[in-house]
Order: C-alpha cells, then structure tokens, then sequence
C-alpha cells in the first residue's frame, strides 16, 4: 500500500491535465514501448518486474523506443481536461532509471475545439524551456510563462519514458452544473452549483490524514470506481478527529451537502462535521488549527456505511464563505463531497 502523503504537489493548485478531470494524450511521435495515454493516469506508477510485452518490458508510462537518427526529440501533445493559468509542471520519472530522458521542455496552447492536426502546426508557446530531468524521481517546475491555456506539448530530448505528467495551476470554470448521480441531480435548485468540485477550481489545500488516498480525491467530478478514489486516513490510535481543509470555487452560499461514504464499509467515519468561514486573505497555516471565526454548517452527525447523504433541512444558514473545513470522528474514510449553492460577490 502506498502512501499518499509521501507525493509532492503544489499546494493550492489543481492538476488541469488529470484523467479525472478530462485530460487526455492525443498524438506523439512513439510510444513504441508504453503508451502514450499513461501519462494522465492517477498515481505515480507502478512497476512489475516479470511483465514483458512483445516490444519489451511493460512500463506504466510513455516511453519512446531509442532514437536512430531523424529529429533530434520525442513529443506528446495532451489536452487538458479543464482550462486553465498553468503555474507549475511535475515530470515525473519514477521507475524509468536506465532509460529516462535527460532533458524535457513543455509547450502549451489556447486552442478550444482544435484538432490534432491542427494542433501540430499550432503556434506554440514555451512555458517551460529545456530542464534537466533525474531518473525515478518527481521533477517539479514553476512554468516560466503562465498563462491561460487549453492544450501542453511535452518534448523530452533525445527518448525515453516519463511517468506521470502533472500540469498545475487555476482552473478557469464555466460554471456548468455536473452531477452524476440522478437522486441528487433531482435535489439541486436552479441556479445552484457544486462550488466545492474541483472542475469549477475548488481545492484541497490540506488535511489531518491521507495515508490510504489523496484528499483531493474527496472533491474529484464523477463517482470513485472503488476504495482507493475517496480520501481514507489511517485508523486514528489516540483521541481526537481528523479533517480536510477545502477552498471552494467560488465565495457563496452552500444551501446542500453530500456526504458519500460509497466503498467505506467497515472504515467509514462514525460521524462528520461541516464548518464554514469567509476568509479570503487568511493564510492556510491559520485556518488549519482552532475554530475561532468557523461557524458550523453541519453539527456532529452519526454517519452510516456504503452511503450517499445529503443534507439540505439540517444545514444552518451560514455564509457567503470562502472555506469548508470537514471532520471525521474518530478517523475513515469519504469517497465524495459535494456542496450545493449560489455564487456571491468576492
């Protein structure tokens, strides 16, 4: 079991080009060994050492076969799965030791609605210039040219494989309304929207836990296919509760909860919490610890296994907030949380 608190990320920023999200690998150069598509995938990869294919050893990544001549590089151009200000870049290598690429560079396009071909002849802009790269490691990047940005093009110079490819930064919503689960579809007002998902640039900014799953997990869009896509903490040995601290998209008002423990049927939480703040300028380290300036949108409530609540009559009226703060008690795990509600000035 791996542990989620041991991945780097960049707090406060969204990884625009996640498979969970829409993002997508649509064309490269070669992906002779491992295919391209593996590069959005969730996790850092993994490594099998038995597993061969007919072209060789199974990686879980992209990795091009040895360049013989002709240009001098491999491409992949990705379409992120929301657009948006890309701030920072993780090229991750793990596993890929004898065969990474050295150097690696990332280019990226407002293009909505281009196709591939299109794509191709684009004119590209350079928000990360050629870097160095370590094998089997997580190479974190600040982008040297934010801005707004619908597709990446990541070049690695000559060959080799990458891992994982993280594009970071803040979501540019439009606001459409997406749930997937008709019972709740059927419960949402006109006018209301999710302002905790991630899709709209909601996110996790930290947690008290998240040994089993990462806490981004919790606000993710569509349904977990299994335990591991919720956000699960360790079996909690001494008194107390565990929490996740969330930025919602927007300042608004929530006026529905869901709580969803689907999955979590012998470590779902016995009870949770919903505590609300308007705190735009308050720094994250603040409004971690204490309930000074928190009012409660949710009192303590008795939780059940394998679950989907929704809360709109227990609520009290709270708001506008900028920040949600969930606790568990004692420890467990949630697969979902969605927050319901109307946008209000900043």
């Amino acid at each position: 079991m791996s542990n989620a608190s041991n991945v780097s990320s960049f707090t406060g920023l969204v990884d625009l080009l996640s498979e969970n999200l829409g993002g997508k690998a649509l064309a490269c150069t070669d992906d002779f060994f491992a295919g391209m598509e593996n590069l959005v995938k969730p996790g850092r990869g993994v490594f099998l050492p038995d597993e061969y294919t007919e072209q060789g050893k199974w990686m879980d990544g992209w990795e091009s076969r040895r360049r013989r001549g002709g240009p001098d590089h491999d491409w992949c151009i990705l379409e992120l799965g929301v657009p948006g200000k890309i701030r920072a870049f993780d090229i991750d290598t793990n596993f890929f030791l004898g065969n990474h690429p050295p150097f690696a560079a990332v280019d990226a396009v407002h293009a909505p609605g281009a196709t591939t071909e299109a794509l191709k002849s684009a004119k590209w802009v350079e928000v990360l210039p050629q870097s160095p790269l370590k094998a089997g490691s997580q190479n974190l990047f600040a982008a040297a040219a934010p801005g707004s940005y619908t597709h990446v093009r990541l070049r690695i110079y000559p060959d080799g494989g990458v891992a994982r490819f993280r594009v970071f930064g803040d979501v540019e919503s439009d606001w459409k309304l997406v749930e997937e689960r008709p019972e709740t579809l059927a419960l949402i007002k006109p006018g209301e929207v999710d302002l905790a998902s991630i899709r709209n640039g909601a996110t996790a900014l930290a947690c008290s836990d998240m040994f089993f799953s990462p806490m981004e997990n919790l606000i993710t869009p569509g349904p977990a296919k299994n335990m591991g896509e919720g956000w699960e903490t360790r079996r909690k040995r001494h008194p107390g509760y565990d929490w996740i601290l969330i930025k919602l998209a927007a300042r608004g008002r929530v006026d529905m909860a869901v709580l969803d423990t689907h999955f979590f049927k012998g470590n779902f939480p016995d009870r949770a919490m919903l505590q609300g703040i308007d705190a735009p300028t308050t720094q994250i380290t603040d409004l971690m610890h204490g309930d000074e300036g928190w009012s409660t949108l949710l009192p303590e409530t008795k939780m059940a296994s394998d679950t989907r609540f929704h809360f709109r009559n227990q609520l009290s009226s709270v708001g506008p907030i900028t920040h949600i703060r969930v606790k568990t008690f004692p420890d467990g795990g949630i697969s979902r949380m969605r927050l319901y509600g109307t946008r209000e000035p900043a």
